[in-house]
């Protein structure tokens, strides 16, 4: 082949190591690009950013979870530090279990259910319980001539076999003659039949039924002991731990929500409403006037909102034990609430 003149070679190879070194540049360039592009779709963090926690109810938005609501509706969790997501609830809504497992970092139940994970081993705790007195009743027909909770019989009565409520009342009255039925979440059958007869919170099912004619009267399950902290909200040992100062504010905020729901609950209302239409301004309005006694009882203004007792919490749980519903010595119900968060 032909030879190359040296100072054609020497013009190439310097062709050769410039396009080398454009090569090397644009390389360099590119990289640089992508490095800037890439850091451009990192969302930026706000370091004054609230924290974000959820905020999970057993039911459907009802009266029973105004304090909450009126916490968010009226800022009072913000104004302590923290942005609540509240979500709704329903029938056999797993909330233990979503907040034993991180799913959210709060949860609203009753006491009894408290009871009942603790004696599985699953470390919930009871921070504050709004419900001094438990709304919950049985609801009968007037025209039954029943009175008392304990002169049930020979009727049908739907209730939940879940609760601890179903499984006491069986337990502790025999019951004669009582068809013991599923309960069917709404009061249809109640209308269409005068010897029917279901559990029911006080200020829902028998509101419902009365606007649609009918003759309820509501047994309080409380008046014949059984009494659960009602609305109690939760979280898990492990957040009470590792996250006090939130665990507070959250405490705190609901506590103001509260007594803000029981002060002047319209605006709260009107929310729970956009937010379950099936619960009308009228029945809701009603729900927070009942819950006034039911909360404020005599011991909640002595020892504050949302206040618990070791001696109620004893009670309960020697109530469960006696109906068999735990092993004895399963739990220690001083364990199982807590009152250093409240205000």
């Amino acid at each position: 082949p032909e030879r190359v003149p040296q100072e054609k070679q020497q013009h190439l190879q310097n062709g050769q190591l410039m396009i080398m070194t454009n090569k090397t540049t644009l390389l360099a360039s590119l990289l640089l690009f992508i490095a800037c592009a890439s850091e451009k779709e990192q969302p930026q963090t706000n370091p004054n950013a609230l924290p974000k926690v959820q905020l999970a109810l057993n039911w459907f938005p009802e009266a029973e979870h105004g304090g909450f609501y009126a916490a968010q509706v009226h800022g009072y969790y913000k104004e302590h530090g923290v942005e609540v997501e509240i979500l709704g609830g329903g029938p056999n809504a797993p909330i233990i279990q979503r907040v034993a497992t991180d799913a959210v970092a709060f949860g609203v139940t009753n006491a009894d259910d408290v009871i009942y994970a603790r004696a599985q081993q699953v470390p919930v705790v009871a921070l504050m319980a709004p419900y001094q007195i438990n709304p919950r009743c049985i609801m009968v027909h007037e025209s039954s001539g029943i009175k008392d909770i304990a002169k049930i019989e020979n009727i049908t009565l739907a209730m939940s076999q879940r609760p601890a409520f179903s499984h006491y009342l069986r337990w502790k009255y025999p019951l004669t003659g009582v068809n013991i039925v599923p309960y069917p979440g709404n009061v249809t059958q109640f209308l269409m039949d005068d010897n029917f007869a279901q559990q029911g919170y006080i200020f829902s099912e028998p509101f419902v039924a009365k606007s649609k004619g009918g003759d309820p009267l509501s047994l309080l399950v409380a008046d014949i002991g059984f009494n659960p902290y009602a609305s109690v909200l939760i979280a898990t040992e492990e957040t009470i731990s590792a996250k006090t100062e939130l665990v507070e504010a959250v405490v705190h905020a609901s506590v103001k929500g509260w007594a803000q729901y029981l002060a002047n609950p319209t605006e709260t209302n009107r929310h729970i409403n956009s937010l379950n239409p099936d619960m009308g301004m009228d029945i809701l309005v009603y729900g927070a006037t009942e819950s006034k006694a039911l909360i404020l009882n005599e011991t909640a203004r002595q020892n504050g909102l949302g206040s618990m007792t070791a001696a109620r919490w004893r009670a309960l749980l020697q109530q469960m034990v006696s109906a068999d519903l735990i092993p004895k010595n399963a739990v220690d119900p001083i364990a199982a609430f807590t009152d250093r968060f409240l205000p």
